[in-house]
């Protein structure tokens, strides 16, 4: 099963980082994602922009669309991980694991009950020829999930 790990943290405590320190800690990040990689388990993964940045549309019909984030949080959504899981116990050991990297940060683990891989990113991913877009994956939920 997919799992989405969200990454919450003190937006503020994250942007006061000198380079060195942000550095260090992504340089901790990415031994996991590397364990996660070797496993098999580590799908997309993104760190988010400053949520100063950040547009909410909400409201019916077309919408307004208001600057800013979704909520007014202590802590804010600055990345996450989809992984590929056959536990809910593993996907938690690997929240673990990102949260010994960033102990500061707190890990909302979600099953995916609905993944539409898309297409390759500009600069990321290598392209895909249209034969080999894949197909929506769905999940019903486990006794696990």
């Amino acid at each position: 099963m997919f799992y989405a790990i969200l990454a919450y943290h003190v937006e503020q405590t994250i942007q006061s980082l000198t380079p060195e320190q942000d550095a260090a800690l992504m340089d901790d990040l990415h031994k996991v994602h590397g364990r996660l990689t070797r496993d098999g388990a580590l799908g997309p993964a993104a760190r988010l922009g400053a949520t100063a940045g950040a547009f909410t549309l909400r409201g019916p019909g077309d919408g307004t669309v208001i600057d800013g984030p979704f909520a007014e949080t202590k802590e804010q959504l600055l990345g996450f991980y989809v992984l590929d899981c056959a536990t809910r116990e593993e996907a938690i050991a690997a929240a673990r694991d990102l949260r010994r990297a960033n102990p500061s940060a707190v890990y909302e683990i979600r099953p995916i009950m609905l993944y539409l891989p898309g297409v390759p990113l500009r600069m990321t991913e290598a392209p895909l020829e249209d034969s080999d877009v894949p197909e929506p994956v769905y999940w019903r939920p486990t006794a696990d999930a």
